[in-house]
């Protein structure tokens, strides 16, 4: 029996963040490699951000043209393969080179994926987008769990990142090759996409939002293990773990948000996230011992959990501009955010301390809540308990 088409869009977040959970997790061995301290170390990881800013403005189009099936090809495959050949440099603007091309397929990843998951979301009526980004999130939790094992046992970075990117081209040949585009709902048929993306006055407030959940989510995925090192001196597994538990909950809270936002509506969910994110921050923040600090980053994980995705899904459900415009403009502020996490967060660890980089959070948390209007205030029309239809035949 093939994977339904919702089904091989999940997998194509999941093998992109199986990479990434484990780069990230393997970022204070490459720190060592390239020399580089913790605010050198974020102005390398910044190309990701140009890479995606430009993609997220200019290439909408492009990936539209391009066919669901194509893109993701070229986006999973591409940006990870720039990844793990991070980890065999030793030379920081190299890697900044390498990040800058993995982040422009990233940004086609991340249009690509979220337009055609909208699009079954109108068509079935039903919340997808959390469930779809919270296998992004369980990639990253598996692979940031094995990855801790795998470091504290003392293999090479570049042996654990090259087996995985394996794995991953061959998870892409039986997923991928089955992915055809969604159709498009009625409403945004015939209309015309401009080339260039850029937030509408009434994006702002989403994007306000998307911003501080990729902010605190930066801050959980790349930092928690340089802060578990740096504060508690703790040991690879240990320090690993503030990672583990990040994506753990992240994943769970994501993959099973759809029911409470159907029934209680996206706003109130919105809500509730961003309150349990704050007092993570403030755990983190203020943690006198390291199990209190993993149980932050837990908070943590849970409370960026669906947000973003809550995010996307009603920009992509705006009918006043095509989906992949909306998306793309709420992407190129919010999901950039997320790569220029690690330079804003290096600078004040580097300068200030690490602790002081979950500070910076709060007031953008808190500004969001105050945003939480800009998303729906009424559940999904389907009622809770009703089947998921089936949007396309069984080969996708």
């Amino acid at each position: 029996m093939f994977p339904q088409l919702h089904h091989r869009l999940y997998s194509c977040f999941f093998l992109f963040s199986a990479i990434t959970g484990a780069f990230f997790s393997r970022l204070p061995d490459i720190q060592l490699a390239m020399h580089v301290n913790e605010a050198e170390l974020g102005l390398t990881l910044i190309g990701s951000a140009i890479g995606s800013l430009i993609t997220l403005t200019f290439g909408s189009p492009v990936v539209i043209w391009l066919g669901a099936r194509r893109a993701a090809f070229i986006t999973v495959l591409g940006s990870t393969a720039c990844y793990v050949s991070v980890a065999f440099m030793t030379y920081a603007p190299l890697a900044f080179v390498a990040l800058l091309i993995g982040g422009m397929l990233v940004g086609g990843l991340e249009v690509n994926l979220n337009v055609q998951i909208g699009r079954l979301e109108a068509l079935t009526g039903r919340s997808l987008m959390s469930r779809a980004h919270g296998f992004w999130s369980l990639g990253f939790f598996c692979t940031s769990l094995v990855s801790a094992a795998i470091r504290q046992a003392g293999i090479p970075a570049q042996l654990h990142l090259g087996g995985m990117f394996v794995l991953v081209v061959l998870g892409a040949l039986y997923f991928i090759s089955g992915i055809t585009d969604a159709p498009k709902p009625p409403a945004q048929e015939g209309q015309a996409a401009p080339l260039i993306a850029f937030p509408t006055l009434a994006l702002l407030p989403l994007c306000l939002i998307g911003i501080a959940a990729f902010l605190v989510e930066g801050a959980g995925v790349d930092w928690s293990a340089i802060y578990m090192r740096d504060v508690f001196s703790a040991e690879p597994f240990i320090g690993g773990l503030g990672l583990t538990l990040f994506t753990l909950f992240m994943s769970i809270m994501r993959i099973y948000a759809g029911p409470f936002v159907d029934r209680y509506s996206p706003r109130a969910v919105v809500m509730t996230l961003l309150a349990v994110s704050l007092v993570g921050l403030v755990m983190v923040w203020l943690a006198p011992h390291p199990y209190v600090a993993l149980v932050g980053f837990a908070l943590l994980g849970g409370g960026a959990s669906a947000v973003y995705p809550l995010v996307v899904s009603a920009a992509a459900q705006r009918t006043d501009r095509p989906a992949a415009i909306n998306i793309a403009a709420v992407g190129q502020i919010t999901f950039v955010i997320f790569f220029l996490a690690p330079p804003i967060l290096g600078f004040i660890a580097n300068n200030f301390g690490i602790r002081w980089s979950y500070v910076i959070c709060l007031p953008l948390v808190i500004g969001s809540m105050f945003a939480v209007k800009a998303l729906p205030a009424r559940p999904k029309a389907v009622p809770p308990g009703e089947i998921l239809p089936e949007p396309l035949s069984p080969n996708g």
